[in-house]
């Protein structure tokens, strides 16, 4: 499903514009590479454990992107690209969300104590759908309506949603709930190769790290493309690197590949750098792109057709749509106006 790049080890593939000198930019950045600590991520947990169970919180088994008790009855089950995670398992949203509808008389009997989140890139959530399961690692979760591990509601953008109505999955209609602010750049703390904008990057012969597929990897040519011309776009792609083991969930794969030190920057949606900056701030640090806020994309919501937790699926829909526009730009999102939210997608 996901074409992987030959990895490039450490070999740094430099780009020169104007009258910048590849070969020094070379040495900087190697030399940068090596004075910088190698460390890999430990992820915060975002679930609430009960007392004496054992939590594996590290560098392997670690399950990060499936949120939830499997096993137990799933009161609610929500697929959806992992890039607004830090929204959704929020207590702005999940974590409010029981005790909202505790409030409303027609939801108050609801269980809501085991509400599941999936935030896997959605090609790989479309083809959980259709092939029936996933593994992780050793472990193979199916997906049916028969195991209960199967989605109420699925978030998207509108290709993926598109597929999924074709695959009679989700209704024919979905809603716009939020749009992001365009591109970023992430770097390692203290900014060894003192990026400070997009030309920085294709003029000191760093090591880049993009999305493999997708929405934002596009956005990311478009815009380089748009800012600095066709060539910076292609020289970007030209100093593009990979690691081993890369699983292609582009929310993970990305500051690893800097923390690690097998990029030196990466380039992706600006709320997802702000996130990370937040969250690891010993690690890395923000740089914004200027001009760079129309390439953004926008994600829809819509309803699985005969879900199998129908009280459940209106209640989130109501209350989500109650306080998404407030809460998104709070995490960096761009605000919408009201012709914007809710704006429904048809996906005939």
């Amino acid at each position: 499903m996901m074409k992987r790049r030959a990895f490039l080890g450490s070999t740094l593939s430099a780009v020169a514009l104007g009258t910048c000198n590849a070969e020094a930019a070379t040495t900087i950045a190697q030399s940068a590479s090596a004075n910088a600590p190698v460390e890999p991520l430990v992820w915060p947990i975002v679930t609430k454990l009960p007392a004496g169970v054992t939590s594996f919180v590290g560098h392997a088994d670690t399950v990060l992107d499936v949120i939830g008790r499997i096993g137990a009855p799933a009161d609610l089950v929500i697929f959806t690209e992992g890039n607004h995670l830090m929204v959704l398992s929020s207590d702005d949203i999940l974590g409010t969300f029981p005790s909202w509808a505790k409030s409303q008389s027609q939801y108050a009997n609801l269980d809501l104590t085991n509400i599941i989140l999936v935030t896997l890139p959605q090609p790989i959530l479309v083809k959980m759908i259709g092939a029936g399961g996933v593994a992780l690692g050793n472990l193979s979760l199916e997906v049916s309506r028969t195991s209960g591990f199967y989605p109420d509601i699925f978030m998207g953008y509108p290709q993926p949603l598109r597929q999924l109505h074709r695959l009679g999955v989700i209704e024919r209609q979905a809603r716009f709930f939020c749009k992001n602010r365009g591109v970023a750049l992430l770097v390692r703390k203290g900014n060894p190769l003192g990026i400070h904008n997009l030309v920085d990057v294709t003029r000191t012969g760093t090591r880049v790290a993009l999305s493999d597929t997708g929405d934002v990897r596009a956005k990311c040519l478009a815009a380089t493309a748009e800012l600095l011309g066709k060539p910076a776009a292609d020289a970007l792609v030209a100093a593009e690197v990979n690691f081993p083991g890369r699983l292609g969930i582009m929310h993970r794969d990305l500051p690893e590949m800097v923390a690690r030190g097998y990029a030196d920057v990466a380039f992706t949606w600006y709320h997802l750098v702000s996130y990370w900056a937040r969250i690891f701030p010993n690690h890395f640090e923000f740089v914004a792109v200027p001009g760079a806020e129309p390439f953004s994309t926008q994600i829809a919501l819509a309803r699985v057709n005969n879900p199998l937790r129908s009280d459940a699926m209106k209640a989130f829909d109501e209350f989500f749509f109650s306080r998404a526009r407030d809460v998104y730009p709070r995490y960096d999102f761009a605000p919408m106006n009201e012709d914007e939210f809710g704006l429904t997608l048809a996906l005939d």
